[in-house]
């Protein structure tokens, strides 16, 4: 008998009790490698000494004091940290408790921006199809996926859809990967166009698509001509790195590697490396400015926002994010960990892209590689991927409704950075085992 209010209520779940730098160890003292962060959150693992210290420093401190009557040193000093280091404009944060909160933050602060510019009619956000931006009912909104919205849709705000850029599926066969990138920005244009460029707010978009997609970064050019765009009619540039961000791909914002930077930036997942819930919405100097000199007010607010515990947790990750030079070793392990992929899934004929950046990586499967049909979604060859996985001591991310929120199954790897050589090569065996058992147990390959 459990008296929690489980994900599923019909599922029997291991109980987690010990972390030992990347694997998680469960009551049985079964060992998992956690080839996923959990869902891409743990980049220093389960372990790490000088983060648990940190925080344990800083409850015998204060744990908590809320930002209606103080700031706190962690807070301030966290907030340094990421803005000395973040694309040029932003200056500064608004820390949350997780991403849904930082994306919904996000929208408020853009919307407030304009009515204090004294542009009240701005009011349209448009985002991606295939993208996720959180649960809450304006993060929710703002996403992209049909099978995540369709149970609350009469709750949401409306909002317009663009495709997202993915050139496996979008870019058609004479097509450059250059004029894909731009026809793939235009359609932001026309979007902008059709609403009236005076009643857009912004437009927000995963750096590099997570969850629904599978770590699908965007195609060279794709965001300077969106950046262009924005400029343009005024709309503010909101980018999600809730999942891609603080060195997932590389860099510490995922955003360097495309050459521009946005309005407003959010990030979570791997700020705080889930030793504390954390979260954060950097913005520009001009966004904050508009409230500053204006009403001075922001109209939002968590309880949590601000939390000193967390913030100190948090940065003591960045920390040994910079010290330890993990920023590179995500380039250069990311690069074998793509390597690895590629000699074990290649030439595999229900394996149809491999994509992604640094460790923030996935497979897409098919039932056709040359037409690119996916597996009949009654299958759910994602779900049974991630439970042969798991029986054999491997977490990773699987997901469903790739293509369009119903068909389509993908493999999402965002494992921490701490991962060695021998790590990846576990990694890749026991994925490949993991596919190739489902596979065989539905006839569909020997």
């Amino acid at each position: 008998m459990t008296y929690v209010f489980h994900r599923h209520t019909k599922a029997n779940y291991p109980v987690a009790v010990a972390g030992d730098g990347p694997y998680v160890i469960d009551s049985t003292g079964k060992r998992y490698l956690d080839a996923s962060g959990g869902a891409a959150v743990s980049c220093l693992g389960h372990s790490n000494r000088h983060v648990i210290e940190a925080i344990k420093a800083q409850l015998d401190k204060i744990p908590y004091a809320h930002t209606s009557f103080f700031t706190n040193e962690p807070t301030e000093q966290l907030a340094r940290h990421l803005i000395e280091r973040a694309p040029a404009g932003l200056n500064k944060v608004y820390f949350l408790s997780g991403g849904s909160e930082a994306n919904e933050t996000a929208m408020k602060v853009a919307r407030q921006y304009f009515v204090e510019k004294g542009e009240p009619q701005r009011r349209h956000f448009i985002a991606r199809n295939q993208s996720y931006h959180g649960n809450t009912l304006g993060a929710l909104a703002v996403g992209g996926n049909p099978g995540r919205r369709e149970l609350f849709q009469p709750l949401l705000i409306n909002t317009t859809h663009i495709d997202p850029c993915y050139a496996y599926r979008h870019q058609h066969q004479d097509e450059s990967i250059e004029a894909y990138s731009l026809r793939a920005a235009d359609t932001l244009e026309t979007a902008i166009l059709e609403l009236g460029p005076d009643s857009v707010i912004g437009f927000l978009a995963e750096t590099v698509v997570g969850a629904t997609l599978g770590a699908v970064p965007p195609t060279p050019g794709y965001f300077k001509r969106i950046r262009e765009i924005c400029d343009k009619y005024g709309v503010l540039l909101i980018l999600d790195e809730v999942m891609s961000g603080m060195g997932r791909t590389g860099t510490l914002y995922a955003c360097e590697q495309d050459g521009i930077a946005p309005d407003i930036l959010t990030c979570a997942k791997g700020l705080g490396a889930g030793y504390q819930p954390i979260g954060a919405c950097l913005v520009s100097g001009a966004i904050f400015d508009a409230i500053e000199q204006g009403s001075g007010f922001f109209h939002h607010g968590f309880t949590y926002i601000g939390h000193p515990t967390a913030c100190a947790g948090a940065l003591a990750v960045q920390q040994v994010i910079e010290q330890e030079g993990l920023l590179a070793k995500v380039r250069d392990k990311g690069s074998a960990l793509t390597e690895r992929l590629t000699h074990a899934f290649g030439q595999n004929p229900y394996v149809g892209d491999i994509r992604g950046r640094g460790y923030f990586q996935g497979i897409e499967l098919v039932s056709d590689r040359d037409s690119k049909e996916p597996f009949d979604p009654a299958l759910k060859i994602f779900a049974k991927i991630k439970a042969k996985a798991m029986e054999k001591g491997l977490m990773c991310y699987p997901g469903g409704g790739t293509v369009d929120g119903k068909k389509g199954d993908h493999v999402l790897l965002a494992p921490p950075f701490i991962l060695e050589d021998s790590h990846l090569d576990e990694l890749v065996e026991k994925l490949s085992a993991s596919l190739s058992e489902v596979l065989r147990s539905e006839g569909i390959s020997g």
